[in-house]
């Protein structure tokens, strides 16, 4: 098992990486709207989500894989009726590719963000 970190996405807030890989699969840890000096970014649902996508996607490079190679992705949201806008902006990273995923409101979030997104890769090439 290894794991991964990049100094593009926001430090890990408590005992936990950034991502592990097993094999030829990255399981990154669910990723909050912070920016890589762990700053959120925004109280509006859009600009969270697509700042945890971009989260998702350093941490992927890191990796070795890219959103083409996620298989499986779970959404947390505090609001079930901000559904709609993080799916436009889901949408923008995941076109063609639409891999399996889950989306679950939860009661709160860490940092009472409104978004947390954790990811299932393949590795380019293994």
């Amino acid at each position: 098992m290894n794991t991964i970190h990049t100094n593009k996405a926001p430090e890990a807030l408590g005992p936990y990486s950034q991502a592990v890989v097993i094999g030829d699969l990255v399981y990154t840890s669910g990723q909050i709207p912070l920016n890589e000096f762990g700053e959120l970014v925004s109280n509006e649902i859009a600009v969270q989500t697509k700042q945890v996508l971009n989260n998702i996607g350093h941490v992927l490079e890191a990796a070795g894989a890219d959103f083409d190679s996620v298989v499986k992705t779970t959404i947390f949201i505090a609001d079930m009726d901000d559904f709609q806008y993080i799916n436009e902006v889901y949408g923008q990273f995941f076109d063609a590719h639409k891999p399996a995923r889950s989306c679950v409101e939860v009661a709160r979030l860490p940092k009472d963000v409104k978004i947390e997104i954790e990811a299932i890769a393949q590795i380019k090439g293994k």
